[in-house]
């Protein structure tokens, strides 16, 4: 299924040896609304249909929370789904928490974003969900090579992603 219906149903069991989990030191959420494009994930069920075109907008509301629009594509056809996120540090910005079925919340921690903010990496305190997100369809090689390595200094397998096919916009 999507990026946000895979975040709301997060909780498998970490591994015990693994330093917690850091994320980024602040995020304008002002900047960080808009069009972000899959590049690449770990596998996981909720999104196992989605063949492609992997995109997550977000628009920030009125009374602070985010407004989450979640696309693919599935054999062809466009699948969304809408959530809500909530800032859950208020002093970072840099972990919310989604839900697309209230009452039910997912971890979304924001772990690398680029100054310019034309990058960013997801994931969750247990490591079993991991997103790399462009504000463009594509990423070039020596970027791509560089957030495997901040991955890997994370606690995470980058052999675990899977790239994300985008088609020509």
């Amino acid at each position: 299924m999507l990026l946000g219906l895979l975040i709301t149903v997060m909780g498998l069991n970490a591994s015990t040896t693994q330093q917690p989990l850091s994320t980024v030191s602040s995020v304008d959420l002002k900047r960080y609304v808009g069009t972000w494009y899959e590049i690449a994930r770990y596998p996981n069920r909720f999104q196992r249909k989605c063949t492609g075109d992997v995109t997550a907008k977000y628009a920030l509301r009125d009374d602070g929370k985010v407004d989450v629009l979640n696309s693919c594509s599935e054999g062809g056809k466009l699948n969304q789904a809408k959530g809500t996120a909530k800032v859950a540090d208020s002093q970072t910005n840099s972990k919310l928490r989604v839900t697309f079925f209230w009452p039910f919340y997912g971890d979304y921690w924001i772990l690398d974003l680029a100054p310019d903010y034309s990058y960013a990496v997801v994931g969750e305190p247990k490591r079993q969900y991991l997103w790399i997100l462009s504000r463009s369809p594509r990423m070039d090689a020596p970027t791509y090579d560089k957030l495997l390595e901040k991955i890997r200094s994370l606690g995470y397998d980058p052999a675990g992603l899977v790239k994300t096919a985008q088609s020509d916009r």
